[in-house]
């Protein structure tokens, strides 16, 4: 059922720190590269020279703390330029911006003095916990890290110290409070407007593949088991289904065989359209009509007994089921809005300097 999701996520101007801990793995796994083999190294290092005497020098971007632009009087510096290129970057390489084109420096820029303009007035409203949800920012994207190495690693990646993480985030928390407060409450959605909007879209954004819902049972056996080992799990299957066919509960035979993690739910995997399945399985599933029973289906997975418990045909999605998604989708596009609008007032007053380049 093609919904929201097709849509873009909302992109609100905020911290780097926000974008920080989805680019930081990248950083992660950049650090884990090896060094050069001892014996390639002086060939390494012959083919360098080459380059460099057969290319002109780059020129210098210069210090960290050079001023890059003033935003009523407050500095930003080369350094965090370098540092907001370098994680949107890696998200573009990494396909974490929606498949966005890789930023340039201009854009950087303009990002950054957006996010510093919103900060300045957000930090006119007051967040009585805020340390404690700095704190909880830090311990949440600490914990993506399989360890202190791997996450140091990426800070370092990133050119990012515990200190200046730390005031990212908190420009982020302060940012999305003065978002919540002042633009998000005034972005309101009737039910007229969320009506017309899935009467516009029906036939294109809420089609509805052709669905089943079954259940499984699995005898697993790994594609590289015996022969033996093969025919023994098929032998299970078969005596499964027998039982199946005398009237034992499908369910419960589910629960205390089945070597898939489904067995919990009594075998149940759901909704699902045509392409989600091996082929397989696929073509046995939606041969079934609801209550019947597959014979023996082989997989690479090893042997399935199949039971279809309801079907949906192709159609569009009813308006009661998509309803709080448009709700939800519209909404945010009212609140991206006013966040530029908010944003256009913050900047007529403004005071912006940028520095010759």
């Amino acid at each position: 059922m093609k919904l929201i999701w097709k849509f873009n996520h909302l992109k609100l101007f905020a911290a780097i720190s926000i974008l920080l801990f989805q680019a930081m793995p990248a950083f992660s796994e950049e650090a884990k590269t090896p060094p050069p083999k001892a014996e390639s190294a002086a060939k390494a290092k012959e083919t360098a020279n080459q380059d460099a005497a057969a290319k002109p020098k780059e020129v210098s971007k210069g210090s960290p703390t050079d001023p890059i632009v003033k935003v009523n009087g407050t500095v930003v510096t080369r350094g965090e330029v370098d540092r907001a290129m370098k994680v949107l970057t890696a998200q573009s390489q990494t396909g974490m911006n929606g498949g966005g084109a890789k930023p340039t420096e201009d854009m950087v820029i303009d990002q950054l003095v957006s996010t510093e303009l919103l900060y300045q007035a957000g930090e006119k409203l007051a967040i009585p916990d805020l340390d404690k949800q700095v704190s909880a920012k830090v311990a949440e994207g600490k914990a993506r890290f399989p360890n202190e190495k791997a996450y140091d690693n990426a800070l370092k990646g990133a050119d990012l110290t515990p200190k200046l993480l730390e005031t990212e985030i908190r420009k982020g928390i302060i940012i999305n409070n003065l978002v919540q407060k002042e633009i998000a409450p005034k972005a309101t959605v009737s039910e007229e407007e969320t009506k017309k909007f899935y009467d516009d879209n029906k036939e294109t954004l809420f089609k509805r593949p052709e669905q089943v819902r079954a259940s499984h049972i699995l005898c697993g056996v790994d594609p590289k088991a015996s022969k033996e080992e093969k025919e023994k799990a098929k032998e299970k299957a078969d005596k499964l289904l027998k039982e199946i066919k005398g009237g034992k509960d499908f369910a419960e035979l589910a629960k205390t065989n089945s070597t898939c993690p489904s067995k919990a739910q009594g075998g149940d995997l759901g909704f699902f359209g045509k392409g989600q399945m091996v082929p397989a399985f696929e073509s046995a599933a939606f041969a079934l009509k609801p209550g019947e029973v597959s014979n023996v289906v082989e997989t690479q997975f090893g042997y399935h007994i199949i039971k279809v418990t309801e079907k949906k045909d192709a159609g569009s999605a009813t308006f009661n089921e998509v309803k709080d998604k448009i709700q939800d989708y519209l909404k945010n596009m009212k609140i991206q809005k006013g966040v530029l609008a908010y944003l256009t007032q913050l900047k007529d007053k403004a005071k912006i300097e940028k520095s010759a380049k």
